[in-house]
């Protein structure tokens, strides 16, 4: 048999050979060698296949043999067939096919619509809280100028800023595009970058919902724009339709706002910081920007610069030599004159926080889902109080500021926010002398000490969690403590030993009168004993923003800052026995249809109700019997109301306060020194000109005035529904005895008035105070203790004895 006689013998016998075992030697053809030739002898089983069709004998050959008595097994598993590298790889090509056809599709369905963007920028409707009108913002502070007036160098600072590769793109960014659609699918905001086109199609054809549907329609527009537009007109539209903040759309009209020129006038510096702006305009305003803020915009425009130096776009020592354009103050829009724009401020700030926390969403974002874009707004506010307070701050205040009489006079600024304890509606609010001639809202800025009025949180650390003095005796409204002036407190890692106004000493006095009088140092021992970390907690749970603060005891003479607005809500959550007060302005915000869900301003027990309504009683004392007596217990215009409340001035009389609360109404009014050109805090001593003697304005003065004038005219008379026989509203069950005394030397007989000089000053009218001796000046002389300086930044020194409580 030849070789093609024997490879048909095997092709018929199967295509494997038989495996080395008895059955596979059995089945074996029999191949016999007969005069050098070979016989192949078939098996049976071949021998049979010889009648089978071909595609019978290879599927009869696929299978190999088993065990005898046991079926074959097959060569792959089901699995194994269906995933084969050809399946797969068609797969592929399908699923490539299917996309590129629906972009395809997408691609045709798609077309460039007509610019939107002013037909979309709508007024929004700002009204009181009885339904009429308080103001309509909406007329568009918008330019369009074109590309060639912009200075190229100005031009290359945007396109450092967003998009280096803009000249050479096809308009977008498909890594990021798909990190946007990945994000905004899982319900992550809005993550991942995007090409200038992009933007701008997004500001003048699209809108700022962040959709699916919305991202793939940018996608394909941008496509189309790039091809159908030139580069430059893409980049003209993009800073001609780009928000700035400050109310400015485009290019122009930001110039306007930030430097007061022309878009052709703008220099490299300064259309890098506009450029900087885009990212986050309301956060990078130099005017309103915190340390955060600055030092992230001043990061931006550095990045800004550099960009542009590695584009080849500017000269290095060029770069090197520029520095940081500090814009110019704001110019607000007209139609916002007296409080309309503080109001207003305030209400976009309320509705942007609260779409951030709901959407999940940057402040940029807020602002451009809120400026202008067709809201309703009410306010809680009553029109009827509001005049009452504006009202109320003229006669008793800015009527007797004369600056050209007097410097200090035009330093003066004043805050008052009207809370009702019992529903945290924002009720009043008086931001300034005018939002024209006065852009910072003093009724929400916290850069200035709340000094004394800070008291009442001590004690309310203290009751609520029932701390004890050092000598294991109850704090409450009759705890004897030591008023020494100056005496260092007891328990302190950091020594501290502040000295009382004018340098009084009291002797040993009960918590109820050094509330009274304002005793500095029986409340700095206080918050030692109490535990100054639990202070600032309390601090916190009552509404006063601590975040970064540090919990040192120079705290307890209200060293860090605070706003009118967060005083409110401290003294508010007192006046409610406990329970939490966020005031809020926003009654509702209704947009076609859409209406905003608002949280409820009034939250959980966050101190006792006991803890709250024994701090009420302490500060009925304050007023009938304090440092308000003359101003608010004894003025005019009471009619029996019972008022509760705390005076404060700060260090150097850079502020004055007065926070008080009748049962139905809480109102925060503050002072302010502040230079009309600088800004810096300056003191607020000698302004009007009507005080005696050194010209010291306290907080029993003119914010008490303010604060009596204002409540005694909206309010009715009621009286406290307070839980505790403790403090100056109630007569105490036991006559106070001298518990204890953290000084070592106390004094043998408590005096309930000063042993050195007299009680602090009630009134602008009375005996002025004057400059202490006894304690070194802390700017220039060492303290005796080791270390009284309080830490964390705090600008102005606590230990100024100047600071009338």
């Amino acid at each position: 048999m030849g070789r093609a006689d024997e490879r048909r013998a095997r092709q018929r016998g199967g295509r494997r050979a038989a495996p080395r075992n008895r059955t596979s030697q059995q089945a074996a053809p029999d191949t016999r060698a007969e005069s050098g030739t070979s016989t192949t002898v078939e098996s049976p089983a071949a021998a049979a296949a010889e009648g089978a069709t071909r595609a019978e004998r290879r599927r009869a050959a696929a299978k190999p043999p088993g065990r005898p008595g046991a079926p074959g097994k097959p060569a792959r598993g089901r699995i194994r067939r269906l995933f084969t590298w050809k399946r797969m790889l068609g797969a592929f090509f399908t699923v490539c096919l299917l996309g590129i056809g629906s972009f395809i599709a997408l691609y045709m369905m798609v077309s460039v619509p007509e610019g939107n963007a002013l037909a979309q920028t709508q007024s929004n409707v700002y009204k009181y809280s009885d339904g009429s009108v308080l103001a309509r913002k909406g007329t568009v502070n918008r330019e369009i100028v074109d590309l060639s007036k912009v200075p190229k160098a100005v031009q290359h600072t945007f396109v450092a800023a967003e998009n280096k590769t803009f000249y050479t793109d096809n308009g977008i960014d498909l890594r990021g595009m798909a990190r946007g659609l990945y994000n905004t699918a899982r319900g992550r905001g809005t993550q991942g970058g995007s090409t200038i086109t992009q933007q701008y199609v997004k500001n003048y054809y699209l809108d700022q919902d962040q959709t699916v549907t919305r991202k793939l329609k940018e996608l394909v527009i941008s496509l189309k724009v790039d091809r159908e537009k030139s580069k430059d007109d893409i980049l003209a539209g993009y800073i001609n339709t780009s928000y700035y903040g400050r109310g400015a759309y485009g290019i122009q009209a930001a110039a306007q706002a930030y430097y007061r020129v022309d878009a052709d006038k703008l220099s490299v510096e300064q259309g890098a910081y506009l450029a900087a702006l885009l990212q986050a305009p309301s956060q990078y305003d130099w005017a309103v920007a915190g340390p955060v803020g600055k030092k992230l915009v001043q990061a931006r425009w550095n990045y800004v610069l550099d960009n542009m130096v590695g584009q080849k776009w500017l000269d290095k020592s060029a770069r090197d030599a520029m520095k940081f354009p500090i814009p110019k103050d704001p110019k607000p829009a007209s139609g916002l004159e007296g409080q309309k724009g503080y109001l207003v401020d305030l209400a976009n700030t309320q509705l942007e926080n609260q779409l951030m926390k709901s959407q999940n969403i940057t402040r940029s974002q807020a602002e451009a889902q809120v400026v202008d874009q067709g809201w309703t707004i009410t306010l809680n506010i009553d029109p009827k109080k509001q005049a009452k307070l504006e009202a109320a701050v003229k006669s008793q205040l800015t009527s007797k500021l004369d600056g050209k009489k007097r410097k200090v006079d035009k330093n003066v600024q004043a805050g008052a926010v009207s809370v009702d304890p019992k529903t945290g509606k924002v009720l009043a609010l008086y931001g300034g002398i005018d939002y024209y001639k006065h852009y910072t809202n003093n009724a929400t800025r916290a850069d200035y000490q709340p000094a004394s009025t800070f008291k009442p949180i001590i004690l309310a650390a203290a009751l609520d969690q029932d701390a004890k003095t050092q000598n294991g005796k109850d704090i409450n409204a009759d705890t004897i403590y030591d008023g020494t002036s100056g005496r260092p407190v007891k328990g302190s890692d950091i020594a501290f030993a502040p000295p009382n106004e004018d340098d009084a000493d009291y002797g040993n006095i009960t918590v109820q009168t050094a509330m009274n009088k304002s005793v500095n140092s029986v409340f700095a021992q206080m918050g030692v004993d109490v535990g100054m970390k639990n202070v600032l907690k309390t601090a916190d749970d009552l509404g006063l923003d601590t975040e970064n603060l540090q919990a040192v005891p120079a705290m307890t003479l209200g060293s860090m800052g605070a706003s009118p607005l967060e005083m409110a809500s401290v003294y508010a959550t007192l006046d409610n026995h406990g329970r939490k007060v966020t005031p809020t302005i926003l009654a509702s915000a209704e947009k076609t249809g859409r209406k905003v869900d608002l949280p409820d301003p009034i939250g959980e027990q966050v101190i006792s109700a006991e803890a709250a309504d024994q701090v009420t009683s302490v500060l009925t004392g304050v007023v009938d019997d304090g440092t308000a007596k003359v101003s608010v217990a004894q003025n005019p215009l009471r009619k029996g109301q019972q008022v509760a409340g705390k005076t404060g001035t700060s260090d150097n009389n850079k502020s004055a306060w007065f926070t008080g609360y009748t049962p139905d109404l809480v109102t925060s009014v503050g002072l302010f020194g502040e230079d009309a050109k600088t800004h810096n805090q300056v003191p607020l001593t000698g302004a009007t000109g009507l005080i005696p003697g050194t010209g010291r304005i306290n907080g029993g003065g003119y914010p008490a005035q303010i604060w009596a004038t204002y409540t005694f005219g909206v309010t009715k008379k009621a009286k406290f529904d307070l839980n505790t026989e403790l403090g100056a509203a109630v007569k105490p069950t036991d006559t106070p005895s001298i518990s204890e005394s953290p000084s070592e030397t106390p004094s043998q007989t408590p005096s309930q008035t000063p042993t050195k000089s007299a009680s602090p000053s009630q009134t602008p009218s009375q005996t002025p105070s004057q400059t202490p001796t006894k304690s070194p000046d802390p700017t220039t002389s060492a303290p005796s203790s080791p270390s009284q300086s309080p830490t964390g930044g705090i600008t102005d020194n606590p230990l100024n004895p100047a600071d009338e409580q």
